[in-house]
């Protein structure tokens, strides 16, 4: 049977991009459709975005810091319009790069709501297309508990347009994307606090981080509230928000931000007329090479809800891509070893095995950590401390986890990531020099394990 094409991907964001163009790249007829906008989450109202308003929150300290360097400043002022003004303009710019990435490439670009109608059919603005293969790329949507008057609430995607900064925010949640939210607020002058139900946040990261930021976060002065949920939130009359907690406590808020989950995104989708199987979550079941149960249908990205984060949706889309089209060049994504950040203030960079999941897969660990005042705050007042941690098995010397807490982890940590991939033991980590003056040689310097 002749198709219209040989892949329809519905969503275009990075992984249904990524997927798109290469497929295309490589010979296939490709078109993808996106309701929305170009880029997904990431661009729009994740990743992206978040990070300008992370660098905005940012300057307070360099202002406060800059007297320690003989600088002296006029008050700041800081204009919420401004910053989201040239946000937008920013992420209208990438809006129209992804057009053009799509549009170079050979791939169809359908603007409106994709619903699959058989396994090989879609239908878009009245019209059907078939194609051999669908791809679901439509990624996940932000979801806010249905408790008395969450409509009062907001989540990630209504923050990035907030026509002014809030005086007061409650931010509710434990995990990065309230940590992030909660420290833009805070750094760009809201009086903040985090609200989280568990005894501590940023579940499943090492536990010396977790309490350093906290620690970290006490000292900037930001309100968190563990062992604490919402009961129900009321509108005042004047606009604000009372907030009830369970355990009877009431707070008063300008703005209530949940931060508790992302679900896939597959409203309306049209998976009632396919073989297609969703697991307990809710989330797309596929096999290892992104194939769901119906044959011709496949999904990847936060829609499958395994590692949620743009460059493994990448991989994913160019995995599926290579597979179909080009299977000489395909190679599995590998899971392992997968960097990340959090972009609290100050920041987390981490890879590889925390101490606890080291300790439960049988590891005879040994820890090398240190924290330490940075170079730039000795001339300051601030008393900010940088965190440096290495996971390392003491059989093997293998270096299985690497964490920080502190300026430009990120960025540190994604070259140690390769080291990692590559295998490095702690013995590679000794004989490389350091680069001197910086933080980052710390990690090459740490000689004694922590006892016990």
């Amino acid at each position: 049977m002749a198709y219209d094409f040989d892949l329809y991907v519905i969503g275009a964001g990075s992984g249904g991009v990524r997927a798109a163009r290469f497929a295309a790249g490589f010979g296939a007829k490709v078109a993808v459709a996106e309701s929305r906008y170009l880029g997904g989450t990431c661009v729009n109202v994740g990743c992206v975005p978040k990070k300008l308003l992370v660098y905005g929150a940012h300057f307070a300290e360099d202002f406060e810091q800059a007297s320690g360097f003989g600088w002296s400043l006029d008050e700041a002022q800081f204009d919420w319009p401004t910053l989201i003004a040239n946000k937008d303009r920013e992420i209208n710019r990438l809006n129209g790069i992804y057009r053009n990435l799509l549009v170079n490439s050979g791939v169809t670009l359908h603007e409106g709501h994709a619903k699959i109608v058989d396994p090989h059919q879609v239908e878009i603005n009245g019209e059907r297309f078939t194609a051999k293969n669908i791809l679901i790329a439509t990624g996940g949507w932000p979801q806010i508990p249905e408790i008395p008057g969450h409509e009062h609430a907001i989540s990630s995607n209504q923050a990035f347009f907030l026509k002014a900064l809030p005086k007061r925010v409650l931010v509710v949640g434990g995990g990065y994307i309230a940590v992030e939210f909660a420290g833009i607020f805070h750094g760009l002058g809201a009086q903040t606090t985090l609200l989280y139900r568990g005894e501590l946040f940023l579940r499943g990261f090492d536990g010396s981080v977790r309490k350093h930021l906290q620690e970290e976060l006490t000292k900037r002065g930001m309100d968190l509230q563990f062992n604490a949920d919402i009961e129900r939130i009321d509108k005042q009359v004047d606009g604000s928000l009372k907030v009830t907690l369970k355990d009877g406590r009431q707070l008063e808020a300008d703005c209530v931000f949940y931060a508790t989950g992302r679900r896939p995104m597959l409203d309306n989708l049209g998976l009632e007329n396919t073989g297609v199987k969703l697991d307990r979550k809710g989330f797309v079941e596929v096999d290892e090479q992104y194939q769901t149960a119906e044959p011709s249908i496949l999904a990847l990205g936060d829609v499958i809800g395994r590692v949620q984060l743009t460059p493994v949706a990448l991989a994913e889309g160019m995995a599926v891509a290579r597979r179909l089209f080009k299977p000489e060049q395909y190679r599995p994504v590998d899971y392992k070893m997968i960097p990340t950040a959090v972009f609290s203030l100050p920041n987390i960079g981490t890879v590889g095995l925390t101490e606890e999941e080291a300790r439960e897969a049988g590891h005879d660990v040994e820890v090398f950590e240190s924290r330490f005042r940075p170079m730039k705050l000795t001339l300051t007042e601030c008393q900010e401390r940088t965190l440096m941690k290495l996971v390392v098995d003491a059989s093997t010397d293998k270096v299985l986890g690497c964490h920080m807490v502190g300026p430009d982890a990120g960025e540190i940590v994604q070259g140690l990531a390769i080291a990692l991939k590559a295998g490095a033991t702690k013995r590679h980590f000794d004989e490389t020099i350091g680069v001197h003056p910086t933080a980052a040689e710390e990690f090459v310097t740490m000689r004694t394990p922590l006892a016990g």
